[in-house]
Formats: structure tokens, sequence, C-alpha cells
């Protein structure tokens, strides 16, 4: 009973201290970045942090980074926290894929950066099973999750989307093919 008291009790503050992340306003500055570095960065703690976790999970990850990219202005912790929370899910639903499917299925996480006029594109592609229509409409609710109990707290995607779109006047846009994918486009 008391290892079921603890277990609980911790969750309930996890989940207590995410919602307050969550309301919280960022007292960040935006300064001078460089989005490819934070990506990359990034893109190896997810996958570092993960096989840490869990000795099985394995995936290919891969980045294609413009180089004409330059400074861009943005809260950099922000910004990673959104990149981290992308590409961490990526990684899940790529495991959860593999789980499903073992034979021949090679999981991917790929990051991608582009300069497209006066935009910067930062995307996150996987090749899930990709997000189910009925639900695309509510993944960026707060509390909305697809993870088991325990495992998610369903404030990443919000949070993500509170930043790029009212922290940092971008849009953050989602294509999902059922059974090929999923990819996650910062546009700033």
């Amino acid at each position: 009973n008391l290892e079921k008291i603890l277990h609980h009790g911790k969750r309930a503050d996890a989940i207590v201290k995410g919602m307050l992340q969550h309301s919280r306003s960022s007292t960040g500055i935006k300064e001078p970045t460089d989005i490819n570095a934070l990506a990359d960065e990034y893109l190896r703690l997810a996958y570092h942090g993960l096989r840490a976790k869990d000795k099985s999970f394995n995936s290919g990850m891969q980045s294609e980074f413009d180089d004409s990219l330059g400074l861009v202005s943005v809260i950099p912790q922000d910004m990673g926290r959104v990149i981290l929370n992308l590409i961490t899910n990526a990684f899940y639903v790529v495991a959860e894929k593999k789980r499903q499917q073992p034979v021949g299925f090679e999981p991917m996480v790929t990051v991608h950066t582009q300069k497209l006029n006066d935009k910067v594109l930062i995307s996150v592609r996987d090749n899930g099973n990709g997000i189910p229509q009925k639900i695309l409409d509510k993944i960026f609710q707060p509390f909305f999750t697809t993870k088991p109990a325990g495992e998610g707290t369903g404030l990443g995607l919000s949070m993500s989307y509170d930043i790029v779109t009212k922290g940092h006047g971008g849009e953050l846009i989602v294509e999902t093919q059922q059974g090929q994918g999923t990819t996650f486009t910062i546009k700033l």
C-alpha cells in the first residue's frame, strides 16, 4: 500500500508541476540562437535519455540542417523545450511501432531545418503509425494524451503550441499519414 501511495503521490506531484509550468508565462528573453545546434543537441539528448530509461530502445536518427539559417531570434530555453518534446514524442511513437511490427520496420526520426524566404522551418518527422484522424483536432488540448496512465501528462504538445504561437508568434503545423508517420513543423 505504501508503494502505491508513494507512486501515485509522485504522479500527482508531476502533474501539478506540469500544470504550473503550463500556466507560467515565460520570462525568457529572445536572443540570436543557432537553431541547427539547438536541434542537434536536443536530438542527441532525447535519444540518449530514452536509451538510459530503456536499454532495448533503438532508432535511427537523421539531421538535415540548412546551413544558410544563421542566427534566429528565439527564447532558447523555450524553443529547446518544444524541440525536445517533439523529438521525444517521435522516438516514443517509432518505439511503439517497433514493438507492434518487429520484423522489417526500421524506426527513424529526422530533424530538418530550412530557411524559406523570411520564414524559418524546423521539422521533426517520424515513420511511426501516424495520428488517427479522429484525435487529430485534440492533440494540442491540455491534458489530452494517448499514452498509458502514468506515462504522459498530456501537456507536452499543448505547452509546445503555446510557446510557438503565443511566445514566438509562429505556427505549429502537423501533417500525418496513417501507417506512414507524422511531421510536426515549427514555422517562425
